[in-house]
């Protein structure tokens, strides 16, 4: 993936394979603080949909951008609106955080 535009969706196992090398992606949390105090993946940016629009300049071009959600439907909406902003490099983790705790990381808190 480095180096090409990624799929729009990418799955749990994709990003952990992202995540597991170095300088891989960073990591954009669209969800609201509330859901973030539950559980969040540590590198995360935070910064809620509704706030998206217009804060898109700190936003790394240098890698993959991987946004993330609770279920996938917000940050796949992020996504969207970040390759509409000409981030290339952007795409959204398929099934959210949810998808993540089931098949990835199972110690992490579900809501």
């Amino acid at each position: 993936m480095p180096g090409d535009t990624p799929p729009l969706e990418i799955a749990p196992a994709e990003l952990a394979l992202l995540r597991s090398r170095p300088g891989g992606c960073a990591i954009l949390d669209v969800r609201e603080p509330w859901e973030i105090a539950i559980c969040s993946l540590p590198e995360a940016v935070h910064l809620p949909l509704d706030g998206l629009i217009g804060r898109t300049g700190s936003l790394p071009r240098d890698r993959v951008l991987v946004v993330v959600c609770h279920a996938g439907v917000r940050s796949l909406i992020a996504a969207r609106h970040l390759r509409a902003s000409g981030f290339d490099r952007v795409t959204s983790l398929r099934g959210g955080l949810d998808a993540w705790a089931v098949e990835i990381d199972r110690e992490m808190p579900r809501y």
